[in-house]
Parts: C-alpha cells; structure tokens; sequence
C-alpha cells in the first residue's frame, strides 16, 4: 500500500454525487453516509431527484444528485460542495453551482465526448470554460476503467455500466479515508439475492479505491474529525423511515395495535413501504384504492381500538379533509402524515415545501381543529410520529404531523433509543366505574375536555358514533343549534388544552440579543446553522423553533414580547408569519421567505438576517 501524502484534517465536508437517474448516484451516496455515521461523523444528506421518471440518458433534465455534509457539528447538508462527483456533462453542468471555489470537480471523463456535450447542450468545445469551471478537475476514466475490471465477469454491456457508480464510491472513500470493509459489507446486505452483481461492484470499488492511491501524489486526502458522541448503536435513518419507526413505537407505548391505511404518494410512499415489513411487530398495513379510503379506514381502525395512521403528501390532504372532519366531529384519535412538496395540485412532486401549513390548520369545512405538528430534522421524524401517536391516543383528537420532501427523503447519523427512554402512553379509557356513574359517550375529563375511548364489544358500553352532530351527553343525533354551539367550543377548548401538556418553546443561540429568529419544521437545521455562525461573528441573534403548531406552546406569547426583532423564515409566501401574527397583532414579524422547490441555504439566510438587523 502506498504512503498517503498531502492529508488534510478538516471539521467537516460536503461531497455532491451527480449523474444520470440510472446512474446509482442516490445508492453510493447512502454508502458513503452510512460509512461515515458508522466512524462516529454526524451526516446530513440531501436527495435532488429530477421531476421526470427516466428523461433521456445525458440529458439535462434527467440529472440526480445526492449530496452529503459529514463531519462535526452537522446540521445541514452544506450550501456547496467540497467535492463534486459528475458521471457526465450534464450533471456537471447543472452541479456546478453547488461547487465551493477552490473545490475538487471529478469527472468521467470517457463521457465528455462530443456527442456527449451536444445532449448536453453545450456549445462549444470546452465544457469547463464555458460553465465558468475555475476549481480543480480531475478527470477520470471511469466508463472504460470499469469495462477493464469486469472485462472476465461474463456480464453483459448494461449491467457492466451500471457498477460505474461504485468506482466513484471507491474513489470517494479513498479520497476521506473511508474503509472499504464498510462499503462493501453494506453493498453485500443490498445484492444478498444476487452475488454475482455484488462481487461485480465490490470488484468495481475496490479498483476506484486502488486508482485513488494511484494518483496519491496529485489529489490531496483528506481526515474528517468526529464527534464525542454518546456511546450506543448508531445507523443511518432518513425521515420517511424514522417516522414509521416511531409510529413503532408510539403503538409499543400504549398497547395498542398499529394500523396504516394509505396510498401511494410522492414524497410519502416509503413509510408504507416501511411499515408494510413490520408484520413481526403487529403492524397491519394496507394500500387502499384512493386517498379517501386510506383515510376512511383508518377512522375504522381506529374506532375499533388501534393506534390508526394515514399518511400522504398535500394534494392527499386534500382529499382526506372530510375523513379528517369525520374524524374530528367523532373525536377519534387518528395520526395523519404530510410529507410536503412543491404545489399547488400535483406540483413538484420530487421537490420540498412547507406550503400545506395553512391547509394542515383550517383546511376542513366548518369549525374542524386538530393539532398540528412539525418535525425538525430526519432523526427527529422519529419523536415527532411518537408524539403525535401520543397526542392522538391521550386527547383523543387527528394530529397532523408535517415533515418535508427534504427531511424525508435526507437522512442522518441516528442513535436506536432504548424503550425506557419513552413515556408510557396512557388511552383514555372507559372503566366500569363509569357505568355506576351512567357513562355516555361524551362523558369527558372535566380538566382537559377529552371524552372517555370505549372499544366497541366493550360489555356495557354500546354507543354511536358518526358525522352528524351529537348531543353533548347521549350522542343521540341532534340539529339543537344551543348544543352545536357547546360542541363546537368544547372541542375547540379540548385542542387548546394540548398546551398544557407540551414542552414550552426554548431559545437557542445569544438569549440577550434584540433579533429572534424563527423556523418550524425542516428548517432547524439551516436556521440554526445560521445563527450560530452569525454570533460566531459577533452578531446577536437567538433562535426559537416550533415543533408544536396548534396549539403552539404556553410560553410562546411571553418570548415573543421579549425581542424587538422577529423574524420568521419558512419555506412558503408567510403561513406561519401570518399565524403568529394573527394570534400576537401588537408584534411586528418580518419574514424571510424562498419557494423554489429547494432548502434554504444558510448563507442566504444569514445576508437576509443580517439586512433586517441593519435596518
């Protein structure tokens, strides 16, 4: 083995891999994360899917990236890239700008022929010049290097070039140190049904690898320094599986069955997916025909006693509203998942957003509140499915829980949390007791206005449910507009007292400083990443983010009036701005706002922040 020379040790760095949709670009990507979390790295990555399914090979349309931000002190995937990956001159032309300056471009360079510049749309001769490509280019020989290597495998032409993606994993490790035992122990766990591709791409890698220590002499490697993380067991975890982990969970907590009724909707599918494996654990998951039954059986399961779950994306919410409705006048505990992307109607499918808020807290027909949920990061997905399933059950009300195209799809460095480390979730059952008393199904806690749960073929405890209004004692169907008015403020009251039952709203960053600046949802990790690096400059800006939408905390009021400046940053035109303006209208709130099917990138926060602090 040859001496590594030039070795830099750095915090942290970005890697972007770019390619054709085919290409693999998203599977190396998710080795090199998993690698890296495995060495104690905090990761965060970020999937760019192409809106199309399968545009044209080499074409700009149909470029994927996935890019990955490894090191310490990680909350965001990086605003650029230290190096970039591109497997054709597409991908490097629609990347580039994701490259730092001063950055590593790798290229396959067997690619960049003529015919390939033309798909391309280039217009002349000279692709980096003409793209304003001022960074280091190594090109590589990758197409052709891996035909050599699998020269004698006997497999044919397409599935030779389909390995090329592992040469650039082999390469990447090599270049920060990566081992490759790793890499190749988790490419086994994905071919374990088809060896021969598996000792294909394992050959493939370990021959970028060894190219890596071939130029050693010219291409710098680089050391990523960890973090002293607590000690336990460790993977990588994107939001969409996090989040049917902790649904896991949440059923674990309160001894009741889970149940998924949804259908298939980008970026959201993959909990079903998720779920759908977990019969060892009780789960039943089923893909119903349409959105309105996924949501329509889930209210069935629930009434029948499980911890029920539909999960969709905002064209979906749509549809399930009157379920959600149903749900809500019938004051049955539902968990309903919106993983977010780019509308209106069927939008950017592939694309984030955060622009379902305002559908997510009014967007049902009469006076229809639920409690609303955000969740910050991937990892957090997995507390936030808990805390929902744990709001449903214990307040007997649907909670929509928002999460993102980006935390969803992203994933990071995740602990697997031991079961004692979760309260216990306790329904709110009906007991015999009651039946002393003369129990009727509106019969409710006196303090937090939540009715008591009878399971049907409960002996004693016949009753009826349904979409017309019940009468607040008997639930004998009633149009009396003196009782639809209590029944209306009762489960408005019911929802407000969730407040009470929630962690208050804390304060990150400088507490002394005159700027607050507000995020919720999947923006924490741009937002924070800002503002630490603004007071790292000597810039006073503290930090509140809101995990807990309706109701929001009980302190939110009084850290509100404590700031001159509020600013609140979000991915759409201002939902939220307007929300907590409507609810604090003596407070000015200034907005930072970016709709473009895209995170925030923490430099334009920090600029736009520190324009409004200058006035």
């Amino acid at each position: 083995m040859l001496e590594k020379t030039n070795v830099k040790t750095l915090d942290k760095v970005v890697v972007r891999f770019s390619g054709d949709s085919g290409d693999g670009m998203q599977l190396a990507g998710n080795i090199f994360s998993n690698v890296s979390a495995g060495m104690g790295n905090q990761i965060s990555t970020f999937p760019d899917y192409p809106a199309e399914i399968r545009a044209p090979q080499g074409t700009l349309s149909g470029v994927s990236g996935f890019q990955v931000h490894i090191g310490r002190g990680v909350h965001t995937p990086g605003d650029k890239a230290d190096v970039l990956v591109s497997m054709n001159p597409a991908a490097l032309k629609q990347n580039v700008k994701f490259l730092k300056q001063g950055g590593v471009a790798i290229v396959d360079i067997d690619c960049f022929k003529k015919s390939d510049l033309d798909k391309a749309l280039y217009k002349t001769d000279d692709p980096y010049k003409e793209i304003g490509l001022t960074s280091e280019v190594v090109e590589v020989p990758i197409s052709s290097m891996v035909k050599n290597a699998l020269a004698d495998s006997g497999l044919d032409l397409k599935s030779i070039m389909r390995c090329k993606n592992m040469f650039a994993l082999g390469l990447i490790c090599w270049l920060f140190d990566r081992p490759l035992d790793n890499a190749k122990h988790l490419l086994q766990n994905k071919f374990a049904k088809k060896p021969a591709i598996f000792e294909a791409n394992a050959k493939v890698m370990q021959a970028g690898y060894d190219y890596g220590h071939n130029i050693h002499a010219s291409v710098s490697t680089y050391r990523i320094e960890s973090d002293n993380i607590k000690p336990g067991h460790y993977t990588d975890v994107n939001g969409n599986t996090a989040t049917a982990w902790g649904l896991i969970m949440a059923s674990e907590k309160s001894g009741l069955p889970l149940f998924l009724g949804s259908y298939p909707i980008t970026p959201a599918t993959d909990i079903l997916h998720e779920l759908a494996k977990r019969k060892d654990l009780g789960v039943k998951a089923i893909q119903m025909e349409d959105e309105i039954a996924g949501v329509c059986s889930a209210i069935g399961a629930s009434f029948a006693g499980n911890l029920a779950v539909t999960s969709t994306s905002g064209p979906g919410i749509a549809l399930k509203s009157e379920g959600i409705g149903l749900a809500v006048i019938a004051e049955l505990p539902l968990v309903v998942i919106d993983v977010q992307r780019g509308g209106p109607s069927t939008g950017l499918p592939t694309k984030t957003e955060q622009t379902d808020l305002m559908q997510a807290l009014y967007g049902r027909n009469g006076e229809s509140p639920v409690a609303v949920v955000a969740a910050a990061s991937p990892a957090d997905c997995f507390d936030m499915a808990f805390e929902a399933g744990r709001i449903a059950i214990e307040h007997m009300t649907p909670v929509i829980l928002l999460t993102d195209g980006f935390i969803g799809n992203g994933s990071t460095a995740w602990r697997i949390p031991e079961a004692d480390e979760y309260p216990t979730i306790k329904p709110n059952f009906v007991n015999k007791e009651m039946l002393e008393k003369g129990w009727k199904p509106y019969m409710r806690n006196e303090e937090t206005k939540v009715r008591y749960w009878a399971i049907p073929g409960t002996e004693g405890f016949a009753h009826r449910l349904g979409g017309l209004e019940k009468d607040n004692v008997t639930s004998a169907i009633s149009t009396d507009p003196i009782n639809h008015e209590k029944m209306v403020y009762i489960r408005k009251e019911k929802i407000e007292n969730i407040a009470k039952d929630i962690a208050p709203l804390s304060i990150l960053g400088d507490e002394s400083a005159e700027t607050l600046l507000i995020g919720w949802g999947g923006t924490f990790g741009h937002l924070y990443s800002a503002v630490e690096e603004l007071n790292a400059e000597g810039k006073k800006v503290a930090f509140a983010h809101f995990r807990h939408i309706n109701p929001l905390p009980a302190n939110t009021k009084d850290i509100l009036h404590k700031y001159k400046n509020i600013v609140v940053a979000e991915l759409n035109t201002g939902q939220f701005a307007d929300y907590l303006q409507a609810k604090n209208p003596n407070i000015l709130i200034q907005r930072i706002n970016k709709i473009q099917g895209q995170p925030f990138q923490v430099q334009e926060i920090k600029d736009k922040l520190t324009k409004i602090m200058e006035g």
